[in-house]
């Protein structure tokens, strides 16, 4: 029994009777309000699959099942959905993050950099980067991935590893969701994830005899991400759903046109008289029958008849605008800009690739915070605890892990026109309104390295009596733009 029935008993009956008569009476007072809250004979069958169900209801294992396969086939089968993906997961990837630590003036730098560069070898090792790109290109597929910190023994020194496990392997052994288990995660009361669920083989391996034989994983050693869109919800949805079924309508609106060219192709010539076939002074011809063409011939068409050749008229005028438009909505869910979804910047101009890339970017940013949170933090901690355990990976005289301060560095973007960042760039440091840090981050470089690397240039130019290059002169604004 629910808490509402424990608390009053008999009185359930009067209770359930009291809800029903405010539903019809809320029903009664929809009339008017809200467009949207009508149920017409025009919009019933539109609106037929809205629900009211939960955010884990609603994305049952089925349904994300479902889904996720669906969305598999696309990227698989698509090359506009294939090209997407990759581009998406290079994007916010690149070559992979790489640590950069404060640990206050006092400290020696040496040492700081060290351990980066310890951090950045293990990265490599494991091949992190690669493991990354998988993991967004699983998010948008599957909605979610997992990964698994694990003890790779073949590995020298630090042996943590990080293995990503598919959506499908995680599962509630119960085979239906509890009040604590969600398909394969355990929450404790105050809605903390707790430990994880892992098939052994993934149901659609090709063991043969699948069951359904697993563990469960405390949370610790799991990393959980996943595409949320509602309160509530603990279980990803591939992040194209919305998209599905247009690259669906891609492809077979592509295959019409496909068709109707080959069909126009096929006939060389058809032949039509305005006069009945028979007794119409037309001469009498066999129903599809063919007639050898040789090229270069003159030939004369039998007697009443004239050939007309066949023309792929319908698809074939709209197709480009038909792929632009659909591509538009495809990439919208994903914040993807046209030009970048289509690799295609013929029509853009200087602003409004400026403006898609601004919104594309930022989405990237908080994709890179979320992957950091989710993914590089809690390998970094686990990093730090195996290295204390190894013995001479991390140098003497550093401050306890609980006083470090870091932040990844990700690979840098081109900016649409360079020298008018580079002037923004160079105006925001002399005004002391951004640092060095920030603007190498932009780049993808560390702002030590840039400085020690200008010092032993100018050194060397000064060395062999090189004058340094006069500053250069700030560009100006054009006066009118120019396509890109």
């Amino acid at each position: 029994m629910g808490l509402l029935s424990k608390m009053l008993g008999p009185s359930r009956s009067r209770l359930q009777a009291t809800i029903d008569a405010q539903k019809a009476a809320i029903s009664t007072m929809i009339a008017a309000k809200y467009d949207a809250a009508q149920t017409t004979e025009l919009n019933k069958r539109h609106w037929a699959s809205a629900d009211h169900y939960s955010a884990d209801a609603a994305l049952s294992p089925e349904v994300r099942r479902r889904i996720r396969n669906r969305a598999r086939y696309e990227i698989a089968n698509n090359s506009y959905a294939a090209g997407i993906a990759s581009t998406w997961s290079n994007d916010l990837v690149g070559t992979g993050p790489r640590l950069q630590l404060d640990l206050g003036p006092d400290v020696d730098p040496d040492a700081v950099r060290a351990v980066e560069t310890a951090v950045y070898d293990w990265s490599v090792n494991v091949d992190l980067a690669k493991k990354l790109r998988i993991a967004k290109t699983s998010k948008i597929s599957d909605g979610e991935v997992f990964g698994l910190k694990t003890n790779n023994g073949r590995r020298q020194g630090v042996q943590l590893d990080v293995k990503l496990v598919e959506a499908d392997q995680v599962m509630s052994p119960e085979g239906f969701p509890t009040e604590t288990d969600v398909d394969g995660v355990r929450f404790d009361q105050d809605g903390n994830a707790t430990e994880y669920w892992f098939s052994k083989h993934h149901p659609g391996s090709l063991t043969p005899g699948f069951v359904l034989d697993g563990r469960w994983v405390d949370s610790e050693y799991v990393c959980h991400w996943f595409h949320a869109t509602r309160p509530g919800q603990h279980r990803g949805v591939s992040e194209i759903a919305p998209a599905l079924e247009l690259f669906a309508l891609l492809r077979r609106y592509t295959l019409a046109v496909v068709t109707a060219a080959e069909t126009a192709a096929n006939f060389a010539a058809i032949l039509k008289t305005t006069m009945p076939a028979e007794g119409g002074g037309a001469a009498q011809l066999e129903t599809l029958e063919t007639m050898p063409i040789v090229r270069g011939m003159a030939v004369a068409a039998p007697d009443g008849w004239e050939p007309v050749q066949m023309k792929a008229e319908h698809p074939t005028a709209s197709h480009d605008a038909f792929v632009r438009r659909l591509l538009n909505e495809i990439a919208r869910c994903l914040d993807m800009p046209y030009i970048v979804a289509a690799m295609d910047s013929s029509t853009a101009n200087y602003s409004s690739m400026r403006g898609d890339y601004l919104v594309y970017r930022k989405r990237i940013a908080i994709e890179r915070n979320d992957m950091e949170r989710v993914f590089l933090d809690p390998l970094l901690l686990a990093w730090l605890d195996e290295a204390v355990d190894v013995g001479g990976v991390i140098p003497r005289g550093l401050p306890p892990f609980a006083a470090w301060n870091w932040t990844w560095t990700w690979d840098g973007f081109e900016h649409v026109d360079p020298l008018k960042e580079a002037d923004a760039d160079a105006a925001m440091v002399a005004a002391n309104m951004a640092s060095l840090a920030e603007v190498c981050s932009k780049r993808g470089r560390d702002w030590r390295v840039v400085l020690r690397q200008r010092a032993a240039e100018k050194q060397l130019e000064s060395s062999l009596g090189i004058e340094p290059a006069p500053p250069a002169p700030a560009t100006r604004p054009q006066p009118q733009e120019q396509n890109a």
